[in-house]
């Protein structure tokens, strides 16, 4: 199973102008998250003053010049509001850059700012995401294509480049827990990530089994599934330390988006529940998290697992000394235990 890492480089709230800044210790945490042994580094698209990554390609390419062996994804691509040309020759630049290192991960986002920045309608919601996901994936498989659209302009013998650097780039959908899109993402022999951001995870364990009844269904090789868990957490020195560096941002990240969302007030009580054997969260010290990590995969038979550390204000050095517990301690006990 691959362990890796992802962000959405949080701002903190109210100081925009601290963003180069942010950007800065992103691409030092990928070279330290590289040079610590971990699998993938992953990075998502906002176009929010909260968020310093409105262009993963780019972030992923700073990265990509100061690593090595570690996979570079998005986490995910907004890409029902980009346009897939753009996207496919943007990652192809960062596999070039890479040697063959970089992933798209697509999805419709969690926020609906990119929609009406770049001119589109929340009314082609699904359509959007549905035309451009088919583009995407006929742009991997030929360096020419002709391509007939409706919400984006047709295609005649375009030619596309560069090409990437891997023979088949990977392109994963992220679902946040619509049937549907675990349907799709197997019908298209597409590897899925799914984003678990409340509530008992154990509970959304059917739509990895969905995924996996409908891959069967459409006659795909079972040896293709690719499957991620998408989740919150934090690793230190103790699970009390663990906690008290994460606790604090992680609620009032969830409190802001929350207020906008309609969402009941949260406190130390729904973290501690969060926090539990039963809860959303993956925190505590290297042996907790492992412990945690083996359990989900008991549960999931994932083949990935991303855990988002950096979220809110947790401190830049208290990320890289975690980045070097997951790498040092965690990942190492976790193949072990799976070898």
């Amino acid at each position: 199973m691959e362990i890796g890492l992802y962000t959405f480089a949080d701002v903190a709230a109210g100081h925009p102008e601290l963003a180069g800044q942010r950007l800065r210790n992103l691409v030092e945490e990928m070279e330290l998250a590289d040079q610590a042994g971990l699998d993938v580094f992953a990075v998502g698209e906002h176009h929010r003053a909260d968020y310093a990554i409105s262009s993963p390609a780019v972030a992923l390419a700073a990265g990509a010049a100061r690593t090595k062996k570690i996979k570079l994804s998005s986490a995910v691509t907004v890409l029902s509001s980009d346009d897939p040309v753009r996207v496919f020759q943007q990652f192809a630049t960062v596999d070039g850059i890479s040697n063959g290192r970089a992933e798209i991960m697509a999805g419709r986002g969690s926020f609906i700012e990119s929609y009406p920045l770049f001119g589109y309608d929340l009314d082609d919601y699904d359509a959007l995401f549905s035309e451009k996901l088919d583009l995407l994936i006929k742009l991997r498989a030929a360096e020419r294509i002709t391509w007939k659209g409706t919400l984006r302009p047709s295609l005649n013998n375009a030619g596309i480049y560069p090409r990437p650097e891997q023979q088949k780039m990977p392109i994963w959908i992220a679902v946040g827990g619509t049937p549907d899109s675990a349907v799709r993402a197997a019908t298209l022999d597409i590897p899925m990530a799914l984003a678990i951001i409340g509530g008992d995870p154990k509970r959304f364990s059917p739509f990895f089994e969905l995924y996996r009844q409908s891959h069967a269904k459409a006659g795909h090789d079972p040896k293709n599934i690719q499957l991620s868990l998408n989740m919150h957490g934090f690793v230190s020195s103790s699970t009390d330390h663990a906690k008290a560096i994460y606790s604090a941002a992680h609620l009032e990240v969830m409190n802001r988006i929350g207020r906008e969302r309609g969402w009941g007030p949260q406190g130390m009580a729904h973290f501690e529940q969060a926090a539990s054997a039963n809860g959303n969260l993956i925190i505590g010290d290297a042996a907790r998290v492992t412990d945690r990590i083996l359990e989900l995969h008991e549960v999931f038979g994932n083949t990935r697992i991303l855990i988002q550390m950096a979220i809110g204000t947790v401190p830049h050095a208290e990320q890289l000394k975690a980045i070097e517990i997951m790498g040092s301690k965690v990942a190492p006990a976790v193949r072990k235990a799976l070898a």
